[in-house]
């Protein structure tokens, strides 16, 4: 069966020549659900009324019962049908659609604009159509605009009928909905259909990604003779996350960016997702991370917070120089920095306390390595020792003047290290949650102690899987099928 089925109210008005899917009609599909036993067809549902209890409302309930992706979801509808649901997306909105439109343009925005899937026949307000079906997905969205002296407000977005639709403006939906239904399956030939298929989120830019886009790829091809596609999707892919199975990100998270927003929109999608928004927020955070560990009985180095200047003899007092300052949401040793006097922990403190109201000190704790123990699910799935970098304390030296400078590594198989680090590794990696976890630790004369845990640990093809070699992709992707199929 097709990846995609289209629902309409009656067959015999609908243009079958516009579209190379599968067209049922509403009673049909919703008299038969014996029809798509065995398969997972996604859904659009483009009955001639969404309202209440009507057959295309439950056309969309009864395809998430089913299991089966359908846009516009029961979610959505609902969300449309009074503008105190959908009041909170206003402002967004109102901000970028007044920011297409140049004052110095000739033709004035439209009293109503129609967006399909996302895109709309006018140029100018394809950020904000994007941006439209960020918030709402659905096949046809019309929006009333309101004209003020200086500000385009919008009173109204509604759940449009393909019915109600003009020549040209059927001609641009199908072109739309072609658009967003194609699927690229690479390697088509060479293997069975994918059962799956899984997002990647990456950006080709960054500096220190969690995964390079060869390692996977290595995923990838591993996946594939799994019944898996793999894809990637940058972060202007958000409205079509849907059409996929389940979500891995792999760029540096962060609560602020899209990197969450991506998290909670697969989370809403009932979709297996690495990382899940609950560990973005407990992970990102080393305030809260000390805090947890603390109440779970798990060792830690001291730690003192610092909310003002006058907590700074107390941490002097408790840690001792030199000591180690840390800014909450510091990640890859960045917003980490040693101190090795008071005059130091002035200066520094000071200047970051400007930014964020909390930092923490810690004692500072030398070794010539890092253990770092990967956890999926709750068990051990790989085990490396980042080295520090030459010359310096830390494993990453970004105070170069050029490209960080990172030290080696050491892979171990996971029988190889020794228990009472896996032990460790595994209590913090469970406080948090059952997805996919890096826990540093520093294994010391006077025990191991947590440094931090880390919700999107690297996973680099030849370090972090040097040891149990394609085992730890094949259960990464036995963990989301795992959780596709409940």
């Amino acid at each position: 069966m097709s990846d995609w089925v289209i629902i309409a109210s009656a067959l015999a008005g609908f243009d079958h020549a516009a579209t190379t899917h599968k067209v049922l009609g509403t009673r049909d599909y919703l008299a038969q659900p014996e029809m798509f036993r065995g398969a997972r067809p996604n859904i659009i549902n483009l009955s001639r009324s969404y309202s209440y209890q009507s057959r295309g409302y439950y056309a969309s309930l009864l395809a998430a019962a089913r299991g089966q992706r359908v846009i516009p979801s029961v979610e959505t509808i609902i969300d449309l049908s009074a503008r105190k649901l959908y009041e909170n997306a206003i402002p967004e909105l109102e901000d970028v659609l007044n920011k297409c439109v140049s004052a110095t343009d000739d033709d004035p925005a439209p009293v109503r604009l129609r967006v399909f899937f996302g895109t709309s026949g006018d140029a100018r307000f394809e950020r904000f159509c994007r941006l439209l079906f960020d918030w709402f997905r659905a096949p046809v969205l019309e929006v009333t605009i309101k004209h003020g002296a200086t500000w385009l407000s919008i009173p109204r977005i509604a759940l449009q009928s393909t019915t109600k639709l003009d020549a040209p403006d059927r001609e641009r939906f199908f072109q739309a909905m072609a658009r967003y239904t194609a699927r690229h399956w690479k390697d088509a030939k060479a293997r069975a259909p994918a059962r799956y298929s899984f997002a990647t989120l990456v950006d080709a830019n960054e500096a220190l990604p969690p995964s390079s886009i060869d390692s996977l790829k290595h995923w990838s091809r591993i996946a594939a003779r799994m019944g898996v596609a793999v894809e990637p999707i940058g972060r202007k892919d958000l409205p079509r996350l849907a059409t996929f199975d389940a979500l891995f990100i792999r760029e540096t998270t962060s609560i602020s960016n899209h990197t969450y927003r991506f998290a909670r929109r697969a989370q809403q999608e009932g979709m297996p997702v690495i990382d899940d928004p609950v560990s973005m927020i407990r992970c990102t955070n080393k305030v809260y991370l000390d805090e947890l560990m603390a109440s779970n009985g798990i060792p830690v180095p001291a730690t003192v917070m610092l909310i003002g200047a006058e907590d700074f003899t107390r941490a002097a007092d408790q840690l001792g120089f030199p000591m180690v300052l840390k800014v909450p949401d510091s990640s890859f040793s960045r917003g980490v920095k040693k101190v090795g006097s008071m005059a130091e922990l002035k200066a520094l403190a000071g200047a970051w306390l400007a930014d964020s109201e909390v930092l923490i000190a810690q004692a500072y704790m030398p070794t010539t390595f890092d253990w770092r123990i990967g956890v999926l699910g709750g068990k051990p799935l790989f085990a490396v020792q980042y080295l520090m970098a030459k010359k310096h304390w830390q494993i990453v030296k970004h105070d170069t003047g050029g490209k960080p400078l990172e030290g080696g590594f050491k892979s171990f198989s996971l029988a190889q290290v020794p228990p009472l680090v896996l032990d460790t590794g595994l209590r913090a990696a469970r406080s948090i949650g059952d997805g996919l976890y890096g826990v540093d630790l520093k294994e010391t004369d006077d025990g191991v102690f947590v440094i931090e845990v880390n919700d999107n640990p690297n996973m680099e093809h030849g370090v972090e899987d040097a040891a149990e070699k394609d085992e730890v992709w094949i259960r990464l992707t036995n963990w989301f099928i795992e959780r596709i199929a409940i």
